[in-house]
């Protein structure tokens, strides 16, 4: 699992921006989209305003109208920490990875004591695949704000890719000791496992994982084929084909090769579940998915 926690940013430096903002207000802005009016009669309130609204319109995934705004925030208060943490968010979001470090690195020179912006940037690096830089980065701002369960799990997903197993779970034992419900640490743990071959604590801590999620009500999809692999491997065929299926219900993407290597699934994984996502009964509600999103009317 590589969760994503550039949202973080967005959501604290939209509050600072707006005290009062309400996700209510932010909604109903997001649904009313309007032409941007500049009066340059004070434009580094007028920067901040449409920061704020950047970051709002960011948090219900209005990227085509938030990027805009950002982008003249910048422009207009290039020297703002704030609008530069959120454009580099918004960069972040829409995988224009370079963008996004460019900004919030000039956020960081404006504002050096802000952790939000270095676990963003943190996380930017990581997911352009420069781990020691996003290593160094999540580090540094830890040194900040040590108890950032995200930060923490995001600097296991750096170590885990550079395969450093006992400091990658060092990290995840650490998010479980501030979030004992954080089921993604404890999946990674498993992917960890399975990936040095110790396939029964691998299995433990994905049924464990998977009870944590059922404690804030949420249907967990990916230990739960990552179990079915596991079970599979270990003969325990139809018990396995049938948890295969349940996963695919809660999320088909995970029947996607690549979507899997997104969330860190290792090399042993990977080939271990190609015989669950071939079987018919899996295959076909990936099929069924598949035909379902390409029949969705077309936005003009």
């Amino acid at each position: 699992m590589r969760q994503r926690f550039w949202f973080n940013l967005v959501v604290l430096l939209a509050a600072a921006l707006a005290p009062t903002w309400t996700p209510q207000a932010a909604l109903a802005q997001a649904l009313l989209p309007r032409t941007v009016r500049v009066n340059f009669g004070n434009t580094n309130e007028q920067a901040l305003m449409l920061a704020r609204e950047a970051a709002q319109l960011a948090q219900f995934q209005q990227f085509d109208l938030a990027l805009p705004r950002a982008q003249l925030a910048v422009q207009l208060a290039p020297k703002a920490f704030q609008t530069q943490g959120i454009l580099g968010s918004i960069y972040l979001q829409r995988e224009q990875y370079s963008k996004a470090i460019d900004s919030l690195l000039l956020a960081y020179n404006l504002k050096r004591d802000e952790p939000s912006i270095l676990f963003t940037l943190g996380s930017a690096y990581l997911r352009n695949k420069d781990y020691q830089s996003s290593i160094q980065t999540l580090q540094k701002g830890l040194t900040l704000s040590p108890r950032s369960p995200g930060a923490i799990f995001d600097l296991g997903n750096a170590f885990f890719l550079t395969k450093k197993y006992d400091q990658a779970i060092t990290e995840y034992e650490r998010v479980l000791s501030i979030d004992q419900r954080f089921w993604a640490a404890t999946n990674n743990i498993g992917l960890v496992e399975y990936e040095r071959g110790n396939i029964p604590q691998a299995i433990a801590r994905w049924r464990e994982s998977l009870k944590q999620a059922e404690t804030i009500e949420f249907r967990a999809a990916e230990p739960t084929l990552a179990l079915a692999t596991a079970l599979y491997r270990q003969g325990q065929r139809d018990r396995a084909v049938d948890l295969a299926v349940e996963a695919m219900k809660i999320d088909p993407e995970y029947g996607k090769p690549s979507h899997l290597i997104e969330n860190l699934w290792g090399e042993r994984l990977m080939a271990d579940v190609q015989p669950l996502l071939s079987h018919p009964r899996v295959r076909k509600i990936i099929e069924e998915s598949e035909a379902a999103f390409r029949n969705q009317p077309r936005r003009s």
